[in-house]
């Protein structure tokens, strides 16, 4: 990877983003938990959240990943509350393919834009992926 590449793909919005990740106080009593890794580069995502009729109602989540990760975890945060199960597993499936070159994420997701670019740094896909994965694994506990 170039300096160039790398330069065009840590572009400001996303050190931005990362900088400014919603959610990340604890709440006070959580239904469910689940923290997902990255074996490629240590990145981790924990979670912690409450339901609702089947949405999402409180959130909560640390992260200690790369600015890619971060940023990731930033535009979920901004979206997650209220959200559904199956939303949520929509997401992982729409990101993870966006990943490989397919379309955006729909909306409430759409922000997911900013990090298409790392499609062609597949060593990054699995941190950009923690947030989602942990809160349907977490979801999955409820």
């Amino acid at each position: 990877m170039s300096d160039g590449d790398l330069f065009g793909l840590y572009s400001q919005r996303i050190l931005g983003l990362a900088a400014a990740i919603p959610h990340t106080d604890p709440i006070a009593a959580p239904g469910a938990q689940a923290q997902r890794r990255s074996p490629l580069c240590g990145s981790t995502v924990a979670v912690a959240l409450t339901t609702q009729d089947g949405h999402i109602a409180a959130f909560s989540q640390t992260v200690r990943a790369c600015a890619l990760g971060q940023a990731s975890a930033a535009i979920f945060g901004e979206a997650v509350i209220g959200c559904s199960r199956d939303q949520i597993a929509t997401l992982c499936t729409e990101l993870a393919a966006m990943l490989q070159g397919g379309p955006v994420p729909a909306p409430p997701f759409a922000g997911y834009a900013v990090l298409a670019p790392a499609k062609d740094f597949p060593n990054r896909h699995a941190s950009i992926l923690l947030a989602p994965q942990a809160t349907l694994e977490a979801l999955d506990r409820t």
